[in-house]
């Protein structure tokens, strides 16, 4: 599968303690919202400084995107901004001739395994901001859609709703 915000770095061109500043062109923001379902991303840009220990790199920094994502209620346009850090470790697949047991730490990073030869920093970090997008978009609209539509509210369905009703019931 290719990538919709490409940004190869072979393993050989790394060095320790390289900052590297990334903007997705047009193009690339149309793939990557068409890939995530969202209506539009008007800027998506990073920066990251690159630390390398042999095979392994990590890259931390910060995405930082402008969107408009679907409401999930009323389908209206919703507007969002992603400041988000990241802390990521590209470390070797096992099996691929590097290492055949890789020790996971549990920092805060998240391990990304490559080819061994070059890491895919624009694809991590478009799935960067995947994780980082409001998962229930809700436009001024959504209350008045989702009440037209029959759903309750948290409040008229929680369970101090219910205890309230057998009080009047």
């Amino acid at each position: 599968m290719g990538s919709d915000f490409a940004h190869s770095l072979s393993l050989d061109s790394i060095r320790d303690g390289d900052r590297i500043d990334l903007a997705a062109d047009e193009a690339q923001r149309a793939a990557i919202a068409k890939r995530l379902g969202l209506v539009s991303l008007v800027c998506f840009k990073a920066h990251a400084a690159l630390k390398r220990d042999g095979v392994e790199v990590r890259a931390r920094g910060r995405v930082i995107a402008s969107l408009e994502q679907a409401c999930v209620a009323s389908g209206d346009s919703v507007a969002e901004h992603v400041d988000e850090p990241f802390d990521l470790l590209f470390v070797p697949e096992p099996g691929k001739g590097i290492a055949d047991e890789i020790e996971l730490s549990e920092s805060e990073c998240e391990t990304i395994f490559y080819d061994g030869r070059s890491i895919d920093l624009g694809m991590a970090l478009s799935d960067t901001l995947a994780l980082a997008l409001d998962p229930y978009p809700r436009s001024a609209a959504a209350e008045a859609a989702l009440k037209e539509a029959g759903v309750l509210s948290e409040s008229e369905a929680g369970p101090f709703a219910a205890l309230a009703k057998l009080k009047r019931d």
